[in-house]
């Protein structure tokens, strides 16, 4: 797909959404273009300026709509913006094909210098949450205080729940996804429930309404030419990422953050180990820990209240 053709996309998902509504599986949002790519963001219309503004990232597989019960209960605290990384929910691929942390990393970056809303709070998610460190290491004038949700830092050797995921980056693998794909090996509604299992410690709780929302989107998501790459390539990104060493390893990274860092692990994740805790207090100079019992690898979602007090406990302090 050209540079030409992935904006096209962009701008052809924005107007579609916005005639769908969120009554037909769709939300509400507004395109940006920034260096290299063009970003979808939610809300539509950007927030008033009388509260500090916040800014949600998504992980490997997600969206911007996973930020949707936390940013509604957090309202009244911050200016909330959440975006779909690129070749994610409703934005493009970037145009150079960079799906790496870093590459992601620049989108963010890109967003922030252009909305000129920065410094903001910094939420992110499992790959979100390895890029918002490492955009907190780079740019500290953005970021003005740091909220991680199982964080994707480098672990060794990964939980074995988790090498499916890192299965995406060995060669050959994703031709077999691709052909499982087209053979429809599984149905929509049972491929949704096997990923929703594998983030929610309990998927037997998770509402009717979002359920049917992810097997809409995962509907979705299978019509869409990159989709599958996109996943591949950042799979291989947060591989790349564990791997890297010098000034580009994540926790050295990690130890270089000076703003207050809220740390959210869930003892039931399946895909980032709660152990990873006790590094990731000592690695962040200001870190303070919220461990859920009862919680995956989704805690915003899965138990928004508990996670909304510890960030508003976080934003009193900031």
């Amino acid at each position: 797909m050209s540079a030409e053709q992935q904006v096209r996309t962009a701008e052809q998902a924005g107007q579609q959404v916005g005639e769908a509504g969120p009554a037909d599986g769709g939300r509400p949002f507004r395109t940006v273009e920034v260096p290299g790519a063009v970003l979808a963001v939610s809300p539509a219309v950007p927030p008033a300026e009388d509260l500090p503004p916040a800014l949600f990232v998504h992980g490997l597989g997600g969206s911007a709509d996973n930020w949707a019960d936390l940013m509604a209960d957090l309202a009244d605290e911050v200016a909330g913006e959440a975006l779909d990384l690129p070749g994610f929910g409703w934005s493009a691929p970037p145009l150079d094909g960079n799906l790496t942390v870093s590459g992601h990393v620049r989108a963010v970056i890109g967003y922030l210098e252009k909305s000129g809303r920065g410094p903001v709070h910094l939420v992110g998610n499992s790959l979100g949450g390895a890029v918002s460190v490492r955009l907190a290491a780079l740019r500290p004038d953005l970021v003005r205080s740091l909220t991680l949700i199982s964080p994707a830092l480098p672990e060794v050797p990964p939980q074995y729940s988790a090498w499916p995921t890192a299965l995406l980056a060995v060669p050959g693998v994703p031709a077999l996804l691709r052909r499982r794909t087209a053979a429809g090996a599984q149905s929509a509604e049972q491929a949704t429930e096997n990923l929703l299992r594998l983030v929610y410690a309990d998927a037997a709780a998770i509402p009717a309404e979002r359920r049917e929302r992810a097997v809409a989107e995962y509907r979705r998501r299978l019509g869409l030419p990159y989709a599958l790459q996109a996943s591949i390539g950042s799979a291989r990104g947060i591989v790349a990422a564990y791997t890297e060493r010098g000034d580009q390893a994540l926790w050295r990274q990690a130890a270089q953050v000076k703003v207050p860092v809220l740390l959210v692990y869930g003892m039931k994740d399946r895909l980032v180990s709660y152990r990873s805790a006790r590094r990731a207090c000592a690695a962040f100079a200001d870190a303070r820990l919220l461990v859920l019992p009862d919680s995956g690898h989704v805690a915003m979602m899965e138990h928004t209240d508990r996670v909304a007090r510890a960030v508003r406990d976080l934003l009193a302090e900031v």
